[in-house]
């Protein structure tokens, strides 16, 4: 198949790290590789953000990025990208009439748009993943949530409107249904690992014990909580990487307010921020602590829950979204209510307490990891959902999460 992906924002190419440079990016990038490696021609198509980047480029994972210019060539936030998406859909519009594709998926909600309007008059299908949804971000960041006052309304329109979803677990289904989507016009197929990538190593030998935090530095992703539990966690060091580049900490506003709440606590000489690490440094760093610390108030998927898994380490996440699918509470971690950081205090204590629980974990984590989420089996199960659509199938509306 000659596959068009969209990603507006979220480039496979991107520098990971920045307040809108994550998880997308990794799935985007990666399920672009797996299809590629399947034989299928794949063009991920994103917004160009700077003038230093060529407008098309092959990647050594076979696919291609093309940078669609739509707007100023710089770095826009996401939350503002939407007066330029009808110049976005217009370039689609002239490339697709050039070029025929089998079909169209789309990532995000202003993908989404630009894709379904791109695609007006012609025959190939448009595939929807939502990856985060805006009754989501409203319900738990509130007046805080930055996101354009149009969000719900375009995520309920293409619920309508594309021709498949495909969602990353069990929850966004629900979610998705809430919205008014056919339940039967929608397929999980989850985020995924590279177990060649991230895989385990032997326990390490940490003076204290030592827990991290991966992600990118927004406040919903809870890290003020894990820092709050480190106060009734005397002797246990906590490593937060992400973020801007270590030389630039301290001048990021999040690590200034989350370094006061570390000093107000007394906990700042245990609390380690690293800034943004490269890519090909993330397994190593996993591999350096004893457990991976993931408590978002709310979260989509979560692909470090997964890389975790994958390197054979105990995973501590809050009971929501993705990890709610990936974590099994008791064989390959824990789960605790968000923002409950004593809850999570107490939790981890017991497990940095019990070894043989923490290497149980990792080995039990490791074996789910390979067994449901190599890229190589999302890739095959994206494909098959192509090709059903294509072929107007019926699809299975959920995925056996055993």
């Amino acid at each position: 198949m000659k596959i068009a992906m969209v990603s507006e924002h979220a480039n496979p190419l991107a520098i990971l790290g920045g307040v809108d440079a994550g998880g997308q990016n990794v799935h985007v990038a990666a399920l672009a590789r797996g299809l590629a490696q399947r034989g299928h021609d794949v063009t991920v198509f994103t917004r160009r953000d700077s003038t230093s980047v060529a407008r098309r480029v092959t990647t050594p994972d076979g696919f291609v990025v093309e940078h669609v210019l739509a707007g100023p060539p710089t770095d826009i936030p996401k939350d503002q990208l939407l007066v330029h998406m009808p110049a976005f859909a217009a370039e689609l519009r002239v490339r697709w009439a050039s070029e025929a594709f089998d079909l169209v998926h789309a990532h995000f909600w202003m993908s989404g748009m630009a894709s379904v309007d791109a695609s007006r008059g012609q025959t190939m299908p448009v595939l929807q993943t939502f990856h985060a949804l805006g009754t989501v971000k409203r319900r738990h960041q509130g007046m805080r949530d930055s996101s354009p006052p149009a969000r719900r309304k375009r995520e309920t329109e293409l619920c309508r409107t594309v021709d498949h979803v495909i969602a990353t677990c069990r929850d966004e289904i629900s979610e998705l249904c809430a919205l008014g989507l056919d339940p039967q016009r929608a397929t999980i197929v989850p985020c995924g690992v590279d177990v060649r990538v991230f895989e385990p190593s032997p326990l390490p030998d940490n003076p204290r014990p030592r827990l991290l935090v991966l992600g990118r530095l927004v406040e919903r992703k809870g890290v003020d909580d894990v820092i709050r539990a480190l106060r009734l966690l005397p002797d246990v060091e906590l490593v937060i990487a992400g973020g801007p580049a270590p030389d630039s900490l301290s001048a990021d506003p999040e690590v200034c307010r989350l370094r006061t709440l570390a000093s107000e606590d007394g906990t700042a000489e245990r609390v380690h921020f690293i800034g943004r690490v490269a890519r090909d440094e993330v397994p190593a760093l996993i591999q350096s602590v004893d457990v991976v610390v993931a408590v978002p108030w709310y979260e989509p998927f979560g692909i470090v829950p997964l890389e975790a898994m994958a390197c054979g380490r105990p995973v501590v996440g809050s009971a929501v979204g993705g990890l709610l699918d990936t974590v099994v509470p008791g064989e390959t971690g824990e789960l605790v209510p968000p923002r409950r950081p004593e809850l999570l205090a107490r939790t981890l204590a017991e497990l940095l307490s019990d070894p043989l629980r923490r290497a149980a974990y990792g080995t039990a984590g490791f074996r789910r990891a390979c067994r449901m989420y190599r890229w190589e089996h999302i890739a095959a199960e994206t494909e098959a959902v192509y090709e059903s659509v294509r072929a107007g199938a019926g699809l299975p509306t959920a995925r056996a999460m055993r």
